[in-house]
């Protein structure tokens, strides 16, 4: 395969209700978060969900992160997607968890890319 990027996608517990609750600290945490890892923000939206919940997504110039929590069950789900060499994902991962005082991260590395032509036909015959 012709790697094109690194995706952690990271489940985040343990964490403090009142972080996870409050969009300006989640937008806050994920945008220095991407700073952290030495990557380029460009844009970002976040939302606000009632009762509870954040959504929102970091664009940057190696691509994303994005995250959706659930602050009742002190959860959030977070993807850290990273293209070229200048960034490492698990930097920003690490950091948001500290930030989000969280007690335990599963956290898996998918590597993003081209399949050569071969393999892509195994697959698309399955």
């Amino acid at each position: 395969m012709q790697s094109l990027g690194r995706h952690v996608l990271a489940e985040v517990s343990g964490c403090r209700f009142e972080v996870l609750n409050d969009i300006k600290q989640v937008e806050d945490i994920m945008i220095n978060a991407a700073l952290e890892a030495g990557a380029e923000v460009r844009e970002f939206v976040f939302h606000k969900f009632s009762p509870q919940g954040v959504s929102g997504v970091v664009v940057i110039s190696e691509s994303h992160l994005a995250i959706h929590t659930w602050p009742e069950l002190g959860y959030a789900a977070v993807d850290v997607f990273t293209c070229g060499d200048k960034v490492n994902p698990w930097d920003a991962c690490n950091f948001l968890a500290e930030k989000f005082g969280a007690k335990y991260v599963n956290a898996t590395e998918v590597k993003r890319g081209l399949i050569p032509a071969q393999e892509e036909r195994l697959v698309a015959n399955i």
